[in-house]
């Protein structure tokens, strides 16, 4: 039985209108009803059309950009539904910006992922849902639970189908070393050997040298990331594998960035298919047509379920 609230309701602000819906259809639930807008000065304005009061609420929000839009959307709908009595209020956010700001690189840094996280804190949420952090450590900066979600079932799935059997003439690559983890796992899900590209700049105002470790020489290539900003390093990942005499390099990560000149790097590089899950929109002048585009709501509906009825949520990892 859940304690929680008498029902179970899905609402969203304006950064994943399209992802909440499909998690209501998924659900078999209405979407909540609200309006998310700005006043003339730039304020945000809200408007709930519906009780709250005593519910399991979750708003689905995504803080890409405009980031601090986003954020400060989500941070007022919270607002609004504990002041509602809301019974329980969960932020599912399949992309969490700010995540990159996680630590202290230099002298008098802001760690503003921390910042991120007590806001939403304060703000009134519950437990936060989310995928693929930037750096998994991001958790401990909540003092309320967290579900971290992983793209790379989906992901692996939908490469293991088109790869098949196959997977001799397959490598999947690291395009750094902070990825290696995430690409040694991706590995073992779909039955493919590991390489890893080492970027290195050996003086100061040198370039950077490339280095492969691993063969890849007449494979075929996927190179394996949690995100996609600028597109500078799994683009030059990609021609330094394609020197190396592989047949084609593919790409796959969790969230399409895709911010300055990431989408003419992609044009310009040998990268035959990216995958990308939907987790931040896409507007249609950022969409090629060697992208591939895979669905988020259901393993975010399935969570939700589970979150809703008390059920362990990590079976979904394995």
């Amino acid at each position: 039985m859940n304690f929680h609230g008498k029902d179970i309701k899905i609402f969203a602000a304006n950064a994943n209108q399209r992802v909440a819906k499909q998690i209501s259809e998924c659900l078999g639930l209405p979407m909540g009803k609200s309006e998310v807008g700005m006043f003339s000065d730039g304020e945000i304005s809200l408007s709930l059309f519906e009780s709250v009061r005593g519910s399991d609420c979750f708003i689905v929000q995504s803080t890409c950009a405009p980031v601090n839009n986003n954020l400060m959307e989500l941070l007022i709908m919270i607002d609004a539904m504990k002041r509602a009595s809301a019974a329980r209020i969960t932020a599912v956010m399949p992309y969490f910006g700010y995540a990159r700001q996680d630590r202290k690189a230099k002298a008098r840094d802001p760690i503003s992922a921390k910042l991120c996280a007590d806001l939403i804190t304060t703000a009134g949420a519950d437990r936060v849902l989310t995928m693929d952090l930037h750096a998994p450590q991001i958790q401990g900066f909540f003092n309320i639970p967290v579900d971290h979600l992983l793209g790379a079932p989906i992901l692996s799935s939908f490469l293991k189908e088109r790869i098949g059997d196959n997977t001799d003439d397959y490598v999947i690559v690291s395009p750094d070393l902070g990825s290696v983890t995430r690409a040694r796992n991706f590995a073992a899900r779909i039955g493919c050997p590991l390489a890893i590209v080492d970027k290195r700049r050996q003086k100061a105002n040198v370039c950077e040298v490339m280095n492969l470790i691993g063969d890849v020489k007449d494979k075929k290539v996927v190179l394996v990331d949690d995100m996609i900003d600028t597109a500078g390093t799994l683009c030059n990942a990609a021609s330094a594998i394609m020197e190396k005499g592989a047949k084609e390099v593919n790409a796959c990560a969790t969230h399409a960035v895709l911010s300055g000149p990431a989408i003419e790097r992609i044009k310009n590089s040998p990268i035959k298919e990216l995958v990308l899950l939907d987790t931040i929109p896409l507007p249609p002048e950022k969409q090629l047509d060697n992208f591939t585009i895979l669905p988020v709501a259901p393993l975010f509906a399935e969570a939700i379920e589970r979150i809703y009825e008390d059920k362990p949520v990590s079976p979904m990892f394995v």
